[in-house]
């Protein structure tokens, strides 16, 4: 093999391993493919947490819209309403000696 020969096969080899280097750890390299899946992984997670939320706000939406029994139910819980016919009884306090 020639000095000429040897001289090209380096610089071949050379761009090669450049080029190898290059594709495995620079900008769009394999190492930013591999956080790239990460983040998609993340993201999917929290898309289906959120679709998983919205389909509860759906499901209180129509009991809200439909369901008589539970929206008494929340007016007596969160607003503490009564009934007509409903009297409340308070325990008295006893106090302390």
């Amino acid at each position: 093999m020639s000095t000429q020969q040897s001289i090209l096969l380096a610089f071949a080899s050379l761009c090669l391993c450049a080029l190898l280097f290059f594709s495995v750890f620079g900008e769009d390299g394999l190492s930013d493919l591999r956080n790239l899946k990460r983040e998609k992984a993340l993201i999917i997670k929290k898309n289906e947490l959120l679709n998983q939320q919205n389909m509860e706000k759906y499901r209180e939406i129509h009991r809200l819209e439909n369901d008589l029994a539970y929206i008494e139910e929340i007016a007596r819980k969160e607003l503490g309403m009564i009934k007509n016919d409903e009297v409340i009884i308070k325990p008295k306090r006893q106090s302390t000696p």
